[in-house]
């Protein structure tokens, strides 16, 4: 079943071994391994890019109920990195970026029904609602079968500390002993996350960017983000459109940003303007972090990648970030990835296939596609009502959601049997804390790791309200 065909000695007595097919021309290698095509698009406020990846899963056990993992990830192109276009009052140009597209789709030598899953991540001015429906409406029509999310910071962080490898460095592979928190520095934002043991434990974000400030060759400020009044005010500074910034303005914007985001790194109490600069709350994870990584555009600066100036204040906050991170004390030590860190984590940690048995509860509710993946989080422990109710609402606030607003996809770990008791507590602990969607009549998606889909979705039909079908809306 495993298909080590090609390992045995084709000496004297193995004749008959040596015309045996190779793993992968056995019969029986279709149902053990899943080859897909994937792309993650990473569409932010700075700039635009594609990776397009190819993904090898191979059977787990050897049941053939057995899930799915992910064995092998492979990058096989990258787009070149776009500025993101914008037209005049922040509005993306939906064209330009459509060229964009195609342009990437020609040079990776693919079209889009040839790929198989991935993710869009938008972000920044380019998640404002306008720019956001225009997307997805865009990808919708031309870019294949995968996610198209308006990410939320907590979502973009996850998909950071993924892409950077600082997840993998931390996994048991590796000793499974050290902790890593990833700062993924961009245009508008900086997004950190901890790792340990090979999972993520802590995200937050805040309003730290290279563009919060942007100049042209004259150093005429050109544009200014609230972030970038917020800090110039704390300064005493009165920035205004069309005023020359000289270096040393940059330099001391650069250092107020720089303290604000090493702050958060310190997991201290938040000083006055680090807290008005906050997305989320600050990290919380108590436990010792044993190295630093930082991914994103800043980060091409931090480890003197990048030349070039975009006329904003990256090489000004790359420096002064490398300066303070030296007060904490922790290595730092240079990812796998950095600008691109977030397109590959929507490229290659966006997929998962699991499970054998099926529950359908009206076949017309298929297909559904471009769903949000969210993954309640619960310990080995026996399930109560409480705990589902809890990671349940944890998984939404994660991911920067309302419960009931849209269709999603809930992926869940269960390292139990299918005992009544537990059974029970997740039936009744879901009814609850998918209290909103059940009243709107949105569709519940479980995916699970174990066989359970059929049990579990017999078990929910007899407790969900007559007349819930899963195909309709409540009244506004």
């Amino acid at each position: 079943m495993n298909g080590d065909y090609h390992e045995h000695s084709h000496g004297e007595g193995h004749e008959d071994e040596a015309h045996m097919p190779l793993e992968e021309e056995h019969p029986l290698w279709a149902r053990e391994r899943i080859e897909l095509k994937s792309v993650g698009i990473d569409i932010g406020s700075s700039t635009s890019h594609l990776m397009f990846s190819r993904l090898v899963l191979r059977r787990l056990g050897m049941a053939l109920s057995s899930k799915f993992i992910i064995v092998s990830r492979e990058v096989t192109h990258e787009s070149p990195i776009l500025l993101t276009p914008f037209l005049p009052g922040n509005i993306i140009d939906i064209q330009a970026l459509s060229e964009f597209v195609t342009k990437s789709y020609e040079r990776a030598g693919l079209t889009p029904d040839k790929i198989d899953t991935g993710a869009v991540i938008i972000t920044g001015d380019a998640a404002r609602k306008d720019n956001a429906e225009a997307i997805a409406e865009m990808f919708s029509q031309q870019a294949g079968k995968f996610v198209c999310a308006t990410a939320g910071p907590n979502l973009e962080a996850q998909m950071a500390v993924n892409g950077s490898g600082t997840v993998d460095k931390t996994g048991e592979g590796n000793g499974g002993s050290d902790t890593g928190m990833n700062v993924d520095v961009g245009g508008g934002t900086a997004k950190l996350a901890i790792a340990n043991r090979g999972a993520i434990v802590d995200t937050s974000a805040m309003n730290v960017g290279a563009r919060l400030v942007v100049y042209d060759e004259h150093n005429c400020v050109i544009k200014i983000e609230d972030a970038g009044r917020i800090v110039a005010e704390d300064m005493g500074l009165s920035l205004k459109i069309g005023q020359v910034i000289n270096q040393e303005t940059k330099q001391k914007i650069s250092r107020r940003l720089a303290n604000s985001l090493v702050n958060v790194m310190s997991r201290t109490t938040l000083t006055p303007l680090t807290q008005k600069l906050m997305v989320t709350s600050g990290l919380t994870y108590p436990g010792k972090v044993d190295f630093i990584t930082f991914s994103g555009g800043v980060s091409e600066y931090i480890y003197n990648h990048e030349p070039k100036v975009f006329g904003d204040l990256g090489p000004f906050l790359a420096e002064e970030i490398r300066q303070r991170a030296g007060d904490l004390k922790i290595p730092v030590q240079e990812p796998a990835q950095r600008i691109r860190a977030t397109v590959i984590g929507a490229s290659q940690y966006t997929v998962q296939v699991s499970g054998n048995t099926i529950f359908i509860s009206e076949a017309g509710l298929l297909p559904q596609r471009n769903l949000q993946v969210l993954t309640p989080r619960w310990g080995n422990d026996n399930l109560t009502k409480e705990s589902v109710m809890q990671a349940f609402g944890d998984a939404f606030r994660r991911n920067d959601m309302q419960e009931g607003e849209k269709v999603v996809a809930l992926a869940l770990h269960w390292p139990w049997g299918p005992y009544y008791n537990l059974l029970q507590a997740f039936a009744q602990g879901l009814l609850s804390a998918l209290s909103t969607t059940i009243y709107k009549k949105v569709p519940i998606i479980l995916v699970f790791d174990a066989d359970l889909g059929k049990l579990i979705g017999n078990n929910l039909s007899q407790e969900l309200p007559p007349g819930y079908s899963g195909n309709a809306s409540a009244p506004p």
